[in-house]
């Protein structure tokens, strides 16, 4: 599974201090701290970057740069910001991400092939986040076709469903899963990747149970066709499951469906995984307190 590295974003206040005052210091440790965890490739987040933008991303590009040759995912909405991190350092580029907005593609697809950057594609569009699984696919598919007549070839880009919070939107939750299985029978499977955290996010679990539940996603979306996830590199659980070296990954497999055998339920971690995989199906109703009932 590639892993791209989450922890360098704005909304992290240590990151977006550093970011105003141009203190390379607590950048650069950071994303020292995650090569310990062995990402694919480092995510700069700068969020909408409305302010001096294009100066902060090439900025980072090359705070980074200093201390890592790893592919840099730039990651904004401000489209100039974008073109301006593409233009300077020696590292590969992932712009992360174009949706299926008309502006944004023909802003970024012409960029991306002349810096030869890859690409995410984000299933969204001008109405916004998808209602269901059925318009995932037909907003990533656009962006496939996009994609391909342009000349980004399919190892270029990657296709990301878009998680949501299971206590907001637990019924996207479930689509996810949906459209992660619809996209792997296409004809030519697209390369999958997912800001998988945003799963927990705000939800009112511990943060040990929040943690649970994005390694047991996780391991549901990769039986699913996930092959690739915007993650925290340094959660040893999680890049087990990633790594499929976590009995977490076979177990939620067979809860799934995906893998033969059954589960032990007097196990309390095999039950929890047997619970979580139920919400993601919304065959229960995600409460905070799930895993004790």
């Amino acid at each position: 599974m590639y892993i791209v590295a989450e922890k360098v974003n704005v909304i992290t206040t240590k990151i977006k201090d550093a970011m105003v005052a141009r203190d390379k210091g607590p950048i650069q440790d950071m994303v020292t701290l995650q090569l310990k965890g062995g990402p694919d490739a480092i995510d700069i987040n700068l969020g909408p970057a409305t302010k001096n933008g294009p100066e902060l991303m090439q900025w980072m590009v090359e705070t980074i740069e200093e201390v890592t040759d790893l592919p840099l995912s730039l990651d904004t909405m401000n489209m100039d910001a974008m073109e301006a991190g593409l233009q300077v350092g020696k590292n590969p580029k992932i712009i992360n991400s174009i949706s299926n907005v008309q502006e944004r593609m023909d802003r970024l697809i012409p960029l991306a092939l002349e810096y030869k950057a890859k690409v995410v594609g984000l299933c969204t569009s001008e109405a916004g986040v998808p209602r269901d699984d059925n318009e995932r696919v037909t907003n990533g598919y656009n962006l496939m076709m996009a994609f391909e007549a342009a000349g980004i070839g399919h190892d270029d880009y990657w296709i990301d469903p878009i998680v949501l919070p299971i206590g907001v939107a637990q019924d996207q939750v479930h689509n996810l899963v949906k459209a992660t299985q619809m996209f792997s029978e296409l004809p030519e499977k697209p390369h999958l990747i997912c800001g998988l955290s945003n799963v927990s996010n705000k939800c009112g679990l511990t943060t040990e149970n929040a943690e649970f539940v994005n390694r047991i996603y996780l391991a549901v979306l990769m039986g699913h066709g996930m092959d690739a996830a915007i993650v925290d590199p340094n959660d040893e659980k999680l890049m087990a499951v990633a790594r499929e070296e976590s009995p977490e990954y076979e177990w939620a497999l067979i809860a799934e469906g995906l893998k033969e055998g059954e589960l032990d339920l007097n196990d309390p971690q095999q039950l929890a995984i047997k619970k979580t995989v139920k919400l993601f199906h919304e065959e229960t109703l995600f409460a905070a307190s799930y895993l004790e009932l």
